[in-house]
């Protein structure tokens, strides 16, 4: 098995789709049917386009540092190139605050977008969020949702690509592959779209790292190979078939992960 950070920087919840960090703002923001989930408007754009320009010149590099970052088997990108144009779901598990940005290097010129818990967007942080490719997932509007399913729609049959995390939270430096939840698959089902899954998985920190920055990991990004919706039944049988993968890929036997691949109000394990 891949090395365990065991971290105990933060505790982790009780329920494993449960978030830990505090949102410490609320900017008033409303999602409702109204609301550009994504938004193509000229401002905004010309907005992304200089926010992909420090990315590139300053964020990546920092990003590579700060996580001790090894993107592994990118040549998948290439060989696949036909399918993936066509518009993809990306999945990984979600272990570090700025991950997303580690994905985003990874796959390059795709500009993937992200769907995010609405909190996030409404926080302090909010505008850089939706900068990055950040769309914020709406609870208890029906006419929102339907909104924000038809911007992802239009998204993936543009050759967009879209990334979730199944598991539904954050939490650092944690190595099982917890339970995913069922949205990115029924996306991928109901819009016939490619999964990509990725895993991050650690190295065991260097001396610098641990006593001056209190790392006590970094970490490797491994992209496996896309799995078709068409060839599973049904989404459960393709979320499995996922979180396997994701298992495989951040380097841990089947046999050793300690969790369901389904979640069901999943409480988290102590291993």
């Amino acid at each position: 098995m891949a090395f365990n950070p065991n971290s105990k920087k933060y505790p982790y919840p009780e329920y494993t789709d449960q978030h830990y960090l505090a949102i410490k703002m609320d900017r008033g923001i409303i999602f409702d049917e109204h609301y550009p989930y994504v938004d193509k408007s000229k401002g905004f754009q010309r907005k992304v386009f200089w926010v992909r320009v420090l990315l590139h010149l300053i964020v990546f590099p920092l990003t590579i540092v700060k996580m001790g970052l090894i993107v592994k088997n990118r040549k998948v990108l290439k060989k696949y190139k036909d399918l993936l144009d066509k518009g993809m779901i990306t999945i990984s598990n979600h272990v570090h605050l700025y991950d997303y940005l580690a994905v985003t290097y990874a796959l390059r010129n795709r500009r993937p977008h992200v769907l995010v818990w609405s909190k996030n967007v409404n926080d302090k942080s909010g505008p850089l969020v939706r900068l990055v490719g950040g769309i914020p997932i709406p609870e208890h509007n029906m006419k929102a949702t339907y909104k924000y399913l038809n911007d992802v729609s239009t998204l993936l049959d543009e050759g967009g690509s879209l990334h979730i995390y199944p598991e539904g939270s954050m939490w650092e430096y944690y190595q099982m592959i917890r339970p995913f939840k069922m949205g990115a698959f029924h996306l991928a089902k109901k819009y016939n779209k490619a999964i990509l899954p990725m895993a991050f998985s650690y190295k065991k920190a260097n001396f610098i790292r641990r006593k001056l920055f209190h790392q006590p990991a970094t970490y490797v990004l491994r992209i496996g190979e896309p799995i078709l919706p068409s060839e599973y039944k049904d989404e459960k049988a393709l979320l499995i078939k996922a979180h396997q993968e994701v298992v495989k890929l951040a380097n841990i036997h089947s046999q050793e992960n300690v969790y369901e691949p389904i979640f069901n109000h999943s409480k988290r394990i102590d291993y």
